[in-house]
């Protein structure tokens, strides 16, 4: 099947990060990922996306402000006519490198923040960054960049959305994102310890509900936790549809985790962007319906959330093509709903497993 247009690209430039979020999504084996990409290869891949119909390009990681040739990524970024996004924990970047990203071409800024104060926040950030964090969201709203706030939700500070929708009010946010964590990496292997209850989800969503009522000039995202859904996510919009991912070591992705697979993917280091994206093996094991077996081959919704997550399948069911497990159609549902009660019931939970830091 021919490949359709990529909208988005999330260019992973790096996973070494000075925080040790114990909910991270990056892969275990991080010394196995190195920064395969100069600057100029990267700029490369930005000409080559807007030529494949790209428009926005987000910069992430890990963390992208330790490259310190981030000006230069973002000015080539920019000179390809894309809008330049950069994903951050707002350390260790301050006021006068962010007014230099500015001015190199970045259009927004996307800051997380682990809670609403600065205890709890260091605490899950394995770091005393949360004053930092701060001064950096207040740079980005005097420079008038456009700021979102992300918030990974979690057992230990869903009781406190109303504080964290507060806070990015406080800051002059344009979006919050309070999204429960999506079990892959790190977070996976900490999932009897952040898995909330389902009380604890309801009484969340209740209080965003509230605050929406309320909302002036701020949009409010609250993504609900697979482990509690009857039907899958779209994921990505789609394997291979609308977005692709560039890791840091070159190879191109459907997304985040599926580097985790065993499949096979192209790296930019070898091939160009269009055949990474367009005839890379992997790229095109789950591309349309034609792979899909019941009960998602016959499923009236199999054209909106694309039979869910190949990640999640994998992680869950040992088998990427599985139907995802947090469908309530899935034959391994029964195990996601099991393995969700033991955990989110467990009183206290296991100690964290913090990122290891790179």
């Amino acid at each position: 099947m021919s490949a359709p247009r990529p909208w988005n690209l999330i260019a992973e430039l790096t996973y070494r990060c000075p925080l040790r979020c114990p909910y991270c999504s990056n892969p275990l084996d991080l010394a196995a990922h190195p920064d395969g990409l100069d600057a100029e290869a990267w700029a490369d891949a930005f000409r080559e996306a807007r030529a494949l119909g790209v428009v926005h390009v987000g910069l992430t990681g890990g963390e992208p402000t330790l490259r310190r040739d981030l000006p230069a990524i973002v000015s080539a970024a920019a000179a390809a006519d894309l809008h330049v996004h950069l994903v951050t924990a707002g350390v260790p970047i301050d006021a006068d490198g962010l007014a230099a990203l500015q001015r190199a071409g970045l259009g927004s800024v996307q800051l997380s923040v682990q809670d609403a104060e600065a205890e709890r926040s260091d605490r899950i950030a394995g770091a005393p960054v949360f004053a930092k964090k701060l001064a950096f969201a207040r740079a980005a709203r005097a420079l008038r960049l456009p700021l979102t706030l992300n918030v990974v939700l979690h057992r230990e500070n869903l009781a406190r959305v109303a504080e964290l929708i507060a806070l990015a009010r406080e800051l002059g946010a344009r979006r919050i994102e309070l999204a429960n964590t999506q079990y892959h990496g790190w977070a996976l292997r900490n999932r009897a310890a952040l898995l909330p209850t389902r009380e604890q989800l309801r009484a969340a969503a209740a209080a965003v509900a509230r605050e929406r009522e309320r909302s002036r000039g701020l949009e409010i995202v609250f993504v609900l936790a697979d482990y509690f859904a009857e039907r899958p996510k779209p994921c990505m919009g789609g394997w291979g549809r609308k977005a692709m991912v560039v890791a840091p070591d070159g190879r191109v992705l459907p997304c985040h985790g599926a580097a985790e697979l065993p499949l096979e993917f192209w790296s930019l280091r070898e091939h160009a962007l269009r055949a990474c994206w367009e005839d890379a093996p992997g790229m095109n094991a789950y591309r349309g319906e034609g792979w899909m077996r019941e009960p998602c081959r016959s499923c009236p919704a199999r054209a909106q959330d694309f039979g869910g997550c190949r990640c999640q399948s994998f992680a869950l069911a040992g088998d990427a093509a599985e139907a995802d497990p947090a469908c309530a159609l899935s034959p391994h549902h029964a195990a996601l709903v099991a393995a969700r009660e033991r955990e989110a019931a467990a009183s206290g939970g296991p100690e964290l497993a913090w990122r290891t830091l790179r």
